[in-house]
């Protein structure tokens, strides 16, 4: 692969599920992989697996400060990503909306919407000032739809449709920004909302081989688009 044709990808919430995939494939094809997520074990882990090449650094996204220091860290010695794939998210345990604890509440908005805000904030100046660049955000199939139980991941996740669409009217030519429904994957998150039955459903590894090679793709025609991984 030639220098033109490697991407710098960023990737939130990288160090487990659909993050890891992503990052596995993307780095097996050849791109620079820039993972965050907040459990030091599992960043120094894959850290070392990944190699110097690529870089790994434990940040919470619900906190500007860190996303800041991350973001003037990578734009330093990387330049501005050429892929931002903003996809840290945590889900409610299934309840009623209002049994659902304040604290939990609060932790829900502050990943799934505000993190996605402090990543764009910390990358999108540095990237529109080079002319380009592409915004991925994830959403859900919960971020078009509702079921019972999960009122507060699908509030985050219709926001993120929202606010992903107004973004990429703000954006100059040369940037992109998507909403992006991943599909219903056999994740952690959704044996929390599903139990037994998400073995019923690809696996994150399985589900990467389909969804890289569409991101890759993902351009100017794209811009304010609720996408989804074909086939899934």
């Amino acid at each position: 692969m030639s220098n033109a044709e490697r991407r710098i990808v960023m990737i939130t919430g990288a160090t487990r599920g659909l993050g890891l995939a992503m990052a596995d494939e993307f780095a097996e094809r050849g791109h620079v992989v820039l993972g965050c997520g907040r459990s030091r074990d599992l960043v120094d882990k894959i850290g070392k697996k990944f190699g110097a090449d690529h870089d790994w650094a434990i940040v919470d996204v619900s906190r500007r400060d860190q996303v800041d220091a991350w973001a003037s860290s990578l734009l330093e010695k990387f330049g501005p990503p050429d892929l931002i794939l903003n996809n840290a998210a945590i889900v409610n345990a299934n309840s009623p909306l209002w049994k659902v604890p304040p604290d939990e509440f609060d932790a829900i908005i502050d990943i799934n919407i505000k993190g996605v805000y402090y990543v764009i904030r910390a990358f999108a100046p540095a990237m529109i000032e080079r002319g380009s660049g592409v915004i991925v955000n994830f959403s859900s199939g919960w971020g078009r739809s509702t079921s019972p139980d999960v009122a507060s991941y699908c509030a985050t996740k219709w926001a993120i449709e929202g606010l992903s669409k107004a973004l990429a009217q703000d954006l100059p030519k040369g940037l992109v920004s998507v909403a992006f429904n991943p599909g219903i994957i056999d994740t952690d998150m959704l044996r929390e909302c599903f139990g037994g039955d998400a073995e019923l459903y690809p696996e994150p590894d399985d589900w990467a081989k389909l969804a890289v090679p569409f991101l890759l793709q993902i351009g100017a025609k794209d811009t304010g688009k609720s996408l989804s991984v074909p086939g899934l």
